[in-house]
């Protein structure tokens, strides 16, 4: 999965929270050189953008929506005349 940016969220406590935005090179994930975050601090990671290919959804269409060459070229006018034999529209 390929992740341009990541937002991060330090929890230091149930109601005390601070955002940061971040990014991913070769797997490790970088923070502004002014950002220092505590050894075991919690931090919760949500994608603010993702590529076409982690996206679930583009996968899920792009798993029915593949050309189908053995259909005729008109079959999305007159899909109607080839499934129930109304007349073809021009």
């Amino acid at each position: 999965m390929r992740i341009k940016r990541l937002a991060f969220r330090l929890v230091l406590g149930e109601n005390n929270a601070m955002s940061y935005t971040g990014k991913v090179q070769n797997g490790v994930v970088v923070l502004p050189a002014d950002v220092h975050l505590p050894d075991g601090a919690t931090v919760e990671v949500t994608p603010l953008e993702l590529t076409p290919e982690s996206d679930p959804f583009l996968q899920a269409v792009g798993k029915v929506a593949k050309p189908r060459p053995h259909w005729p070229k008109d079959y999305a006018l007159n899909h109607g005349h080839y499934v129930s034999g109304e007349p073809r529209k021009p």
